[in-house]
C-alpha cells in the first residue's frame, strides 16, 4: 500500500509509551488463565506438550523484523519549516525526505520499551511500514544518509533488546505452564474417578476422555484402574518408570550379546528375541510374550496388562534407511490408539556402526508421523515422540535402540 507521507502528521515517539516487562507479565497471566479455561474434555485428550506448544505460540511476544534491504526514499517534498527566532517563529521553505522501511511483526511493538529509557527516536507507522522523516532547508546527501543509517541502527538495538526479553519469556513459559497443566489434569481425573466410585448411577458424556497413567511399581507391571462400572473408564498405560526399567533390561541383554559374539553369531531375529523375552519374563512376572497378535499384525515383544497392550517392541537386523523407516511403519501399524510406549531394537552385524547411527538420526525426521525428538538415552539409544496414524493427537513414545553384534574372530 502506498505511503502518503505528507498525510501522516508529525512523527511520534518510538519505544516510549509502554514497558515490555508489563507485556511479558500479561502474557504469562493470559496463558495461565487459558489453561484453566480450556474445555475439560479437550484438555484431557490433548497431550501436555501439545498444549504447551500451542499456548507458547499464542502468547509469545511478536517482535518486529525490519526489512532494511527493502527500504526506499520517498520525496523530496516541499514543506514549511518553523524555526524559533528570538522569541518569534520563522517560517522557511524546506525539503522533507522520508525513509520507508517495510517490517514484519506486530506494529504496536514499536511503542514498547525493553528497558532502554532515554531515547529520542521518532517515526510514523503506516500498515507494515515504518516511516522515518528528515527535513531541512539545505539537506546534504551524505548527512541524510548517515543520519538515516544511525536511526536504523538505534531501532535495531531496541528491537534486539525486545527480542532478548521475548526469547527469555518464550523459553521460560513452558516451565510456568507445565505444573499448571499437570495439576489441572490431575484434579480433573481425580474428580472423575471419585464420581465413578459413587454408588449412584451417573450418565456419561459420549466424549469423555479414555486414558490415564496407571501407577505401577518397578520390576512389576501393575495397573490399577478404578474398580467400577461407572461410565468413566480410564485406560491403563505404562508409566515412565517401568518403561525405563524395560529398556534397561534390553540394554543389559544386548551388552551380553556384544561381549560374547560367538554365542549369538548364528542366531536370527526370532532367536535373539527369545533371549530378551526370558529376561523380561524374569523381571515382569511372565507378562512378556512373543509373536502375539496386536491390532493390525504381529510384533516381536509385547507386554500386556489384562486385555491391554502396554509395551510393544520390534526387533530387526539393520537393512538400510528404507528398511528402517518401513520397520517404524510396521510397528505403528500394529499399535492401537491406546498404546503409548514402544521400541525399535536394531541389531547390526555390518561394519561402520557410527555411520548407521548417523543414518538413523537423519532418517527419523523424514517420517510423516514424527512430532519431535526427545533427549537421547545414550549415544546408541534415541527417543522420539510420534503421533498415532489413526489419531495424531494420541502420542507414542518410541525409543530406537541400536546394538552392535560383532562377527566372531
Amino acid at each position: 500500500m502506498k505511503v502518503h507521507v505528507l498525510s501522516l502528521g508529525d512523527p511520534v515517539p518510538l519505544f516510549y509509551n509502554q514497558d515490555l516487562s508489563n507485556h511479558v507479565d500479561a502474557r504469562v497471566r493470559e496463558s495461565l488463565a487459558a489453561v484453566q479455561s480450556m474445555n475439560a474434555d479437550a484438555f484431557l485428550n490433548a497431550p501436555t506438550d501439545d498444549i504447551i506448544a500451542d499456548l507458547v505460540a499464542k502468547h509469545t511476544i511478536p517482535v518486529p523484523t525490519l526489512r532494511a534491504d527493502q527500504a526506499y526514499i520517498d520525496g523530496p517534498h516541499e514543506v514549511e519549516i518553523r524555526l524559533p527566532d528570538y522569541g518569534r517563529e520563522a517560517r522557511l521553505r524546506g525539503t522533507l525526505l522520508a525513509l520507508i522501511i517495510p517490517f514484519e511483526g506486530e506494529a504496536g511493538m514499536f511503542y514498547v520499551n525493553p528497558g532502554r529509557w532515554g531515547g529520542a527516536l521518532r517515526g510514523n507507522l503506516h500498515y507494515n511500514n515504518l516511516v522515518l522523516a528528515m527535513k531541512g532547508e539545505n539537506l546534504e546527501p551524505a548527512a541524510v544518509d548517515k543520519q538515516f543509517k544511525a536511526r536504523i541502527q538505534e531501532i535495531e538495538d531496541y528491537l534486539n533488546a525486545q527480542r532478548a526479553m521475548a526469547d527469555a519469556h518464550r523459553n521460560s513459559l513452558p516451565n510456568r505452564l507445565r505444573p499448571e497443566i499437570e495439576a489441572r489434569k490431575k484434579k480433573l481425573l481425580e474428580a472423575r474417578q471419585m464420581v465413578a466410585g459413587l454408588s449412584f448411577p451417573i450418565r456419561a458424556r459420549p466424549d469423555t476422555p479414555k486414558t490415564y497413567v496407571a501407577p505401577v511399581t518397578r520390576r512389576k507391571v501393575i495397573t490399577t484402574p478404578p474398580a467400577t462400572t461407572a461410565p468413566f473408564n480410564p485406560e491403563p498405560v505404562l508409566d515412565q518408570t517401568n518403561y525405563e526399567a524395560i529398556l534397561g533390561i534390553i540394554d543389559s541383554m544386548a551388552t551380553v550379546m556384544e561381549r560374547s559374539p560367538t554365542a549369538f553369531t548364528t542366531m536370527g531375529e526370532e532367536s535373539l528375541r527369545q533371549h530378551f523375552l526370558v529376561q523380561l519374563n524374569g523381571h515382569f512376572e511372565g507378562q512378556a510374550t512373543g509373536e502375539t497378535f496386536n491390532f493390525a499384525g504381529k510384533t516381536d515383544i509385547l507386554i500386556r496388562d489384562k486385555d491391554r497392550n502396554i509395551f510393544i517392541a520390534e526387533c530387526k537386523f539393520w537393512g538400510g534407511e528404507k528398511a528402517f523407516l518401513e520397520t517404524i511403519d510396521q510397528l505403528l501399524g500394529y499399535l492401537s490408539w491406546r498404546d503409548t510406549k514402544a521400541a525399535v531394537i536394531i541389531f547390526n552385524r555390518n561394519r561402520n556402526f557410527s555411520g548407521i547411527l548417523q543414518t538413523i538420526q537423519e532418517a527419523i525426521p523424514k517420517h510423516p508421523h514424527l512430532k519431535r525428538a526427545l533427549p537421547k538415552r545414550s549415544e546408541t539409544s534415541f527417543r522420539y515422540l510420534f503421533g498415532m496414524p489413526i489419531d495424531h493427537n494420541r502420542e507414542l513414545q518410541l525409543t530406537v535402540m541400536v546394538f552392535n553384534i560383532p562377527q566372531p574372530t
